[in-house]
């Protein structure tokens, strides 16, 4: 029994179409999956930033206390001469 050459093209294009069908979807989810890690690393750096700028600030108020520190010891020793 053979089939009639229609019938033969659309299962070829039914298969065609299956294939370009999850061909899509393996792509899309690679690219989301990288989408995802970098997001993750954007994350990552953001918090690190945070908490850098966040250390920068304690040293910053640090610096400022041993400068006037310093200054007022200049300053008493300026007096005692």
């Amino acid at each position: 029994m053979l089939m009639p050459s229609e019938v033969i093209i659309a299962l070829l294009s039914l298969c065609g179409t299956f294939l370009g069908t999850f061909s899509g979807i393996r792509l899309m989810s690679y690219r989301i999956e990288q989408l995802e890690k970098r997001v993750n690393e954007y994350n990552n750096t953001k918090l690190r930033m945070y908490e850098t700028e966040k250390k920068q600030a304690i040293d910053e108020n640090r610096l400022a206390v041993c400068e006037r520190r310093l200054d007022t010891l200049e300053h008493d020793k300026e007096c005692e001469h």
